[in-house]
């Protein structure tokens, strides 16, 4: 199946800058969550079971003095009992119902990058939507079964300066021993350009 691709007239539309697409969400769980998909990774099972809206803009986003390309959000209503009431009729008008989790891509971007790049940003911004869990580590359910959801920040987080003086430790010593290992998918180059990472993190 090819990958999803930002409508052409999206371009055109200043005044409308998102557009939901139900098409790239499917095709996100085919690849990437569907135990059977070509590039399932074990680690989004978890969103099997989460409702999950995708969002194309041509609004530019900066932080930090960079680009952002994609950012993933967990649906939460903020303000009083009139703006909640808005923000949840926009969620349902653009995807049905209001989702656990909002992924928006920069259309611009998402056109121009190849196939690699595509599949590693959907995949970066996928690790931010994480289940919650207890002081143990354990995984948090809510009363129905399903898993409690959360973003969830990055495996890794050092100082370039500080690993090259004092060595990996931990958890960024992992990340040094799988970049050492040939990549199970390919080698692509997104830096610094997830809005999740720079708004939480």
């Amino acid at each position: 199946m090819d990958r999803p691709r930002p409508p052409a007239h999206l371009f055109d539309r200043l005044l409308q800058p998102f557009e939901p697409d139900q098409a790239c969400e499917q095709w996100i769980r085919q690849t990437f969550i569907n135990p059977d998909g070509p590039l399932f990774n074990p680690d989004h099972e978890h969103l099997q079971s989460a409702v999950i809206g995708v969002l194309w803009t041509i609004e530019q986003q900066t932080r930090h003095m960079r680009s952002v390309v994609g950012q993933a959000e967990i649906t939460q209503f903020q303000g009083n009992k009139w703006s909640r009431g808005r923000q949840e009729q926009q969620m349902v008008a653009w995807f049905g119902m209001v989702p656990d989790f909002v992924l928006t891509f920069d259309a611009l971007f998402c056109e121009q990058c190849d196939d690699a790049t595509w599949c590693a940003l959907v995949e970066h911004e996928l690790y931010h939507c994480g289940q919650q869990t207890d002081g143990l580590g354990t995984p948090k359910f809510r009363k129905d079964g399903t898993p409690a959801f959360g973003i969830r920040g990055h495996d890794v987080e050092e100082f370039v300066g500080v690993v090259r003086r004092y060595g990996p430790t931990g958890r960024v010593a992992e990340m040094v021993r799988a970049a050492q290992g040939e990549p199970e998918v390919k080698r692509v180059h997104i830096e610094g350009a997830c809005g999740t990472c720079r708004l939480n993190f």
